[in-house]
């Protein structure tokens, strides 16, 4: 066969293999977006609506709750039950692309007058995680029991938040299990509930904590730390973004429910709760990210901080000063596509002398 025949037999095989494949190619790049983001979701975090003139650094002005709720109602985003979410993530089910769950801390009595009805008509449901001697104690601003109940009949979701919102890194095992055994007791009296999903009071948690809400049977367990929650993250340390009036305008708000996961692993020290202070943090990112130079950390007493990177995918932050008492945080982003954000969060403690 001379050369003229070679590149016409060539050319003819590989149309045929363009027209076949082809359009698989097409399809792949038009899925790119939920292929990059597939087993995530974010789960944003109130306390109070309306409140902020008291309660600056745990409530949102009915203004900014307006426009977070209004931009969930545009078709991109899907709000599923936390639960729904947290299942999907432990079992590998596909979830949607920008898919977020709502949740709220404490039981407060704005949930019931502004959140509750608000988030009724855009059909959206939401979960409220309840630390029980609040409303056992008729406290000024927090729900009663009969407002809970309504709630719950209408389909919201409960979960377990402890008894006294206590600080449960530093406190003792025989104490936190007395506190979730108590809230427990009271849901189920008050509710007829016995709630599979946890909050940790803060988002503290230690590792030792972490084992008892395991033990103790719950399904998942939440903290207070950025992050987007994926498949191959800790069930019982799924980051929240949280929002108060500084840190909670739109744009903020769009960041966060737009934000794809930065998976890592191999987290070091593995304990929230920090015993050598300043600790050696450090964590791997997957193989399958790119643009690591463009990785930027800041962490809530330091600022912006200097990144070691050992080999392609370790990362490593070194300290030059321990961390303040009680709770701090990391967050971590990367730049994704289509202006979007990889979100990476760790919430630490530092018990008080």
């Amino acid at each position: 066969m001379n050369v003229t025949a070679c590149l016409h037999d060539f050319r003819v095989k590989l149309n045929r293999v363009a027209h076949r494949y082809l359009p698989l190619a097409i399809l792949a790049v038009m899925l790119a977006p939920e292929i990059a983001t597939a087993g995530s979701g974010v789960i944003v975090m109130y306390h109070r609506i309306g409140d902020e003139a008291a309660f600056p650094s745990t409530s949102v002005s009915n203004e900014q709750f307006e426009s977070h709720i209004s931009l969930l109602e545009e078709q991109k985003y899907t709000v599923w039950p936390l639960e729904k979410l947290s299942m999907a993530l432990q079992s590998g089910q596909p979830i949607p692309d920008r898919t977020v769950a709502i949740t709220f801390d404490d039981a407060h009595r704005s949930v019931y007058d502004i959140a509750w009805p608000r988030l009724k008509r855009a059909g959206m449901p939401f979960t409220l995680f309840v630390a029980t001697r609040s409303v056992d104690s008729g406290a000024a601003g927090f729900l009663s029991w009969d407002q809970i109940r309504e709630m719950t009949a209408d389909g919201v979701t409960i979960g377990n938040h402890t008894r006294t919102h206590l600080h449960m890194a530093g406190a003792s095992i025989d104490r936190n299990r007395e506190e979730i055994r108590h809230a427990r007791r009271r849901l189920s009296e008050e509710l007829s509930v016995d709630p599979p999903l946890f909050a940790y009071p803060f988002g503290e948690m230690s590792s030792a904590v972490r084992d008892l809400v395991i033990a103790e049977g719950f399904k998942a367990a939440f903290g207070q730390h950025s992050g987007v929650a994926h498949s191959s993250g800790d069930a019982y340390f799924i980051p929240r973004f949280a929002f108060n009036e500084q840190f909670g305008d739109l744009a903020r708000f769009r960041r966060a429910v737009d934000a794809m996961p930065l998976p890592v692993a191999d987290i070091t020290p593995a304990d929230p709760l920090i015993a050598t202070n300043p600790p050696a943090f450090g964590f791997s990112v997957g193989t399958d990210m790119r643009g690591l130079h463009q990785l930027a950390c800041y962490h809530s007493q330091f600022g912006k901080v200097d990144l070691m990177r050992l080999g392609e995918w370790r990362i490593e932050i070194r300290f030059a000063e321990p961390f303040r008492k009680g709770r701090t945080r990391l967050n971590c982003t990367l730049p994704g596509p289509d202006g979007r954000w990889r979100w990476f969060g760790r919430q630490f403690y530092v018990k008080p002398s």
